[in-house]
């Protein structure tokens, strides 16, 4: 098993380090790869942390036009998928405080999580199937789904790099700008607030 795992981590480290090299030289063919096999994820997490459609095609053509760019400062000492949704956070990010001055971060503290700080606004809700629920195959999943739109931004965010994206509690760290601890409280209120409103819906009905 271990030898298993030190065999997976080589091809990983040899893989990061391919994409690393091909960034810094500029390869447009590496590029059109990388879309092929990140677009799918990077429309859904975009998705996700809007909270709807409106605006995801922009930042997602942004993204990889600022993935080209800047390639050169992907050294591949760790998975691409974390440094591409930093890049694509950030840009949202700035496009939330050019339109309506709202940003996802408040500081880096414990204290950012206090859900009076982070009321999600109005426009962030959207009617619209998201990704996730155009391609459940069970009800379940799809309150699921439905119930994970309707949390805050900071929570829905943490849950879904988590458990969708599978990125590890540092790489979330490292996308979301904030410690470990504050990554942890999120998936927990993310996780409680999850619950309570599935337990909800359930005793309405």
């Amino acid at each position: 098993m271990l030898e298993c795992d030190e065999i997976m981590a080589e091809a990983l480290t040899t893989d990061t380090q391919r994409i690393a090299r091909g960034l810094r030289h500029g390869d447009v063919a590496l590029l059109h790869e990388l879309v092929e096999q990140y677009q799918f994820r990077l429309v859904r997490y975009l998705i996700y942390l809007l909270g709807r459609r409106d605006s995801v095609d922009d930042l997602v053509q942004e993204t990889w036009l600022r993935v080209l760019e800047r390639g050169r400062s992907y050294n591949g000492s760790s998975r691409f998928e974390p440094w591409l949704f930093t890049i694509a956070r950030n840009l949202t990010i700035d496009h939330l405080r050019k339109r309506r001055n709202f940003s996802l971060d408040s500081g880096n503290h414990d204290s950012s999580d206090d859900p009076e700080q982070h009321r999600e606004p109005a426009f962030l809700a959207s009617s619209a199937p998201s990704p996730f629920e155009l391609a459940v195959r069970t009800e379940e999943a799809h309150r699921i789904a439905h119930t994970l739109d309707t949390l805050e931004p900071i929570y829905r965010e943490a849950l879904v790099l988590r458990f969708q994206e599978e990125l590890s509690l540092q790489e979330m760290s490292a996308v979301m700008g904030v410690p470990l601890t504050t990554v942890s409280s999120r998936i927990y209120r993310g996780l409680a607030s999850l619950r309570s409103q599935m337990e909800g819906d359930e005793h309405a009905n």
